[in-house]
């Protein structure tokens, strides 16, 4: 089985990509010194909310995923974020990969309520490799799986999740409704001349006494 090691050394918007992306930068290590030919790396990214403190505003919004501050010693547990792939080129010891994460603005995702949530501080993070290791062992090559038990942990900083966003969603997100609801909706701004869903949804919050 293979020896990889594989930490996390940055992370960074990626600033020309289609969807809103998040370049973490690997550091990939094997320590037997034979070369490696190629790497099909997959990782699953997992959120620790219990890793970290909450301001009373964040407690707040977060509200519908954990529920009341009290019961978060039993809500409070990892959860999925995402999945992710590289494939790294050969090499003889170490070399960084850029793993390439699209991030979703999706409301209706839990990550997304989440990473929303968040004011300031750091995201903790665990990824979880898997994949297959192609290399040369004693003149012989061999096809071997990436261990299970190769993780690493990180503390992604708000502010980059939040410049990422910015990049793509400058000071906006993304809320998902039903057809039939759009439809009331466009009546609703069309029949009071409103000219922007902005516009729209503040009337509707302040007919709604909120």
């Amino acid at each position: 089985m293979s020896d990889l090691e594989i930490e996390v050394i940055g992370c960074h918007p990626e600033a020309y990509a289609a969807v809103p992306t998040l370049m973490m930068r690997l550091a990939v290590t094997d320590p037997s010194g034979d070369p490696v030919h190629t790497v099909a790396l997959r990782t699953q990214i997992q959120i620790e909310p219990q890793r970290r403190r909450y301001s009373k505003e964040e407690e707040a919004r977060l509200l519908e995923l954990f529920g009341e501050q009290p019961q978060w010693g039993e809500s409070l547990r990892p959860f999925l974020w995402t999945h992710a792939t590289a494939m790294l080129t050969g090499f003889t010891g170490r070399t960084e990969v850029d793993l390439p994460i699209t991030c979703s603005y999706d409301f209706e995702v839990a990550a997304a309520k989440y990473l929303h949530a968040l004011e300031d501080g750091e995201i903790p993070l665990v990824l979880l490799f898997s994949g297959t290791v192609f290399a040369r062992r004693n003149g012989v090559v061999s096809v071997q799986p990436v261990p299970w038990h190769v993780e690493a942990n990180y503390r992604l900083p708000v502010s980059v999740w939040r410049d990422m966003m910015d990049l793509y969603f400058p000071n906006s997100g993304w809320i998902r409704l039903r057809r039939d609801t759009i439809d009331h909706l466009t009546r609703y701004k069309a029949e009071r001349a409103i000219p922007t869903w902005d516009d729209a949804f503040e009337l509707m919050l302040k007919e709604a006494g909120a």
